[in-house]
């Protein structure tokens, strides 16, 4: 199912809310209470410096998500798949030196995706300070608030299993108000000081980089660009709803952000010579500016919205990872879909990783102010590896001249100098973020450079070359039986092609004689519920290719199909009956199944592999392991397996390494040597 396509439908307006905008929008949680504290808090700010810092913010939001997002990124999808990945998926052929920017960038996205719950969460926990006698019950320190951020963190993760389409269902409506309280609120105080509609002429925000009532100079940049966070969720995200929905909603969506920021500016601004606000701990111009009895429901509504940007960036991670899977960057996780549509999925253990990963940095920083001085840098590193993807795409798929150029040009000087201003955060918290992405990096690069190097020793064979030769051991009776069915999972979906090891154990390992051999090949398909398969029998009723296509809701338990197509061909008469006559279940005419399990080992000796490649192959095959096993997968865990290890190359000895017989001496007969 194509979502790219979607009609635009009231429903699906409601759910693309729910979904796509949580992260951006608890932009305005943070983003001027940063900025804010960045010059030395309200006693240290100016008119003009909160016009210029307004307009920073409402020309990198045009910019960065209206223009480089919406407008070009979405344009380049894959089969109405958004996100870094599927982007790589599309110009991955035109260039090797792309796999950089798409594992680099990819990472830090999914590194952000641990923070945002994090920061976005605490954000607005802290919000309850901003209430007389809220702030009291908290006390002096932030045990209170650490909880509380843990528990609503702990209910988020618990209900991913439901699926983003029921989850989009129930936030939908609620962002929608919350927007709405943006929009509003933010209108209401902007018309009590209409001076900051000036921020709208881009004059201004050139002038706040090279003013001296600026004193965090072009370091205010990182700040600024906490209000674009949520950009590279909306393109991840796209496949959940649809492009269609973003074109239609982000308009609203970015109106009433836009209002809010310039409603917190106003505020600001007629409030800078409020001495009794100088030595308020944590000052939120988002909740100052409300009236009082209006501040527990912004706290009640922001908190809400929290809980949904980590909605956003969680959903966006499940397809992150998905995408990263299929292109061989991470190891096969189990997946689920919770709904009839294929963009909509839950990986288990990505969400428990999540999970424990959010609850740490909780731990860890404490305060929202903290988290924030990581937060933003991944983004930047994403940012930046989308545009050169962007760049490759529009120049090497879609071969235009001057557009590129262009793309490059712009978004990369913009997202360049937002980095370096990022990096002035690095040792207040930025060097949490470096440290977990390159963690997630070193991942993929091992996971990677193993599948290279197992594609480069890997060896297929002409199977209807070897026919003959399965023939000769399937007929001759003087070898045990090893099993009626003997069956393999193979990755090669062409019939006529064969993993040597495969035959390498059928023939030469234990002469394994069976009345049938089976290799079955695994296809997902993107309809929910079909169940297809198709037979490839090399003129012989022995030895099948089955390709089983199953609809990505279906199980996908092997041993169940199998038995399934091993009657349908001995109905049709392509399969010999079986005799299985002695049975507790009385007789059949389908016989004992064994499976085979061949795991490649990494070999010790020959020099075949250089020192790093040998590690990088023996942590590819410990991730394997830890990522969970197939036959679980498959439901080959109670069925009768025979596993073997191969060497992932067998190189025959050199000449110089052949072992020489030699006379013995006189001397040595008597001694005794064994």
């Amino acid at each position: 199912m194509n979502t790219s396509k979607k009609n635009f439908r009231f429903g699906m307006f409601l759910v693309t809310i729910g979904i796509v905008y949580g992260d951006i929008g608890t932009s305005p949680l943070y983003v001027m209470k940063s900025i804010m504290e960045g010059n030395g808090g309200l006693p240290g700010i100016s008119e003009d410096f909160i016009v210029g810092a307004l307009s920073l913010v409402i020309w990198t939001v045009t910019l960065l998500t209206t223009i480089k997002y919406v407008v070009i990124a979405m344009k380049a999808d894959n089969h109405g798949e958004g996100g870094i990945f599927s982007l790589y998926a599309l110009v991955r052929y035109h260039g090797k030196w792309l796999v950089i920017p798409a594992i680099l960038g990819g990472a830090a996205l999914l590194a952000d995706g641990v923070l945002t719950p994090a920061v976005t969460v605490t954000t607005a926990v802290e919000g309850l300070r901003s209430i007389p006698l809220m702030n009291e019950l908290l006390g002096e320190g932030q045990l209170l608030v650490v909880l509380i951020t843990l528990a609503i963190i702990c209910i988020l993760f618990s209900v991913q299993h439901a699926g983003t389409s029921k989850i989009g269902k129930a936030f939908g409506p609620a962002m929608l108000v919350w927007f709405s309280f943006l929009g509003i609120t933010g209108l209401l105080t902007l018309l009590q000081n209409p001076v900051v509609l000036k921020a709208f002429n881009p004059i201004y925000a050139v002038e706040v980089l090279l003013s001296p009532y600026n004193k965090a100079g072009f370091m205010i940049l990182g700040s600024v660009f906490l209000a674009t966070t949520g950009a590279e969720a909306l393109y991840s995200d796209m496949g959940h709803v649809g492009r269609e929905n973003i074109y239609f909603s982000w308009p609203f969506v970015k109106a009433c952000l836009i209002l809010n920021y310039m409603g917190q500016g106003a505020w600001m601004i007629s409030n800078m010579g409020n001495e009794a606000l100088h030595t308020m701990k944590d000052l939120n111009p988002f909740f100052q500016m409300l009236p009082e009895g209006l501040r527990p429901v912004a706290v009640i509504l922001s908190t809400m919205a929290a809980v949904i940007a980590s909605q956003a960036l969680i959903t966006g991670s499940y397809t992150l990872v998905s995408e990263a899977i299929h292109l061989d960057l991470l190891p096969h996780l189990e997946m689920s879909y919770p709904s009839d549509t294929k963009g909509q999925l839950y990986i288990g253990s990505v969400n428990w990783l999540m999970w424990i990963g959010c609850s740490l940095v909780v731990l860890y920083f404490r305060s929202g102010h903290k988290i924030e001085s990581a937060y933003g840098l991944a983004i930047t590193i994403t940012m930046l590896m989308t545009t050169l993807l962007i760049f490759a795409y529009l120049r090497l798929v879609k071969k235009r001249k001057l557009l590129p150029w262009a793309v490059l040009l712009v978004f990369g000087t913009i997202e360049i100098v937002f980095f370096i201003s990022s990096l002035g955060k690095f040792f207040h918290g930025g060097y949490f973020t470096a440290l977990l992405t390159l963690l997630i990096l070193l991942l993929m690069v091992i996971w990677h450079r193993g599948t290279q190097l197992e594609n480069q020793f890997r060896t297929t064979l002409k199977l209807r070359d070897y026919i003959p030769v399965m023939q000769r051991l399937h007929e001759d009776q003087s070898l045990p039986l090893t099993a009626n069915n003997l069956v393999f999972l193979v990755k090669d979906d062409d019939p006529e092609l064969i993993d040597r090891d495969i035959l390498f154990s059928i023939v030469d390992k234990d002469h394994k004689r069976a009345d049938a051999y089976w290799f079955i090949s695994m296809n997902v398909l993107e309809t929910p519920g079909d169940m297809t398969y198709e037979v490839e029998t090399y003129g012989t009723d022995f030895i099948f290719h089955i390709r089983i296509n199953l609809g990505f809701k279906c199980s996908q338990h092997v041993n169940i199909y199998l038995r399934q197509i091993v009657q349908d061909l001995q109905q049709s008469g392509e399969l010999p009956l079986q005799d299985r006559r002695h049975s507790i279940y009385g007789g059949f005419t389908v016989g004992s199944f064994k499976f085979g399990v061949i795991h490649k080992v990494v070999p010790s000796k020959w020099g075949v592999l250089n020192s790093l490649d040998a590690k990088i192959l023996n942590a590819k095959y410990s991730i394997r392991k830890l990522a969970g096993s197939k036959l679980t997968w498959y439901g080959l865990d109670t069925a009768t397996l025979i596993v073997e290890n191969v060497p992932l190359v067998i190189v025959p000895p050199k000449k110089e390494d052949r072992i020489v017989r030699v006379e013995s001496h006189e001397g040595n007969k008597s001694k005794k040597h064994w």
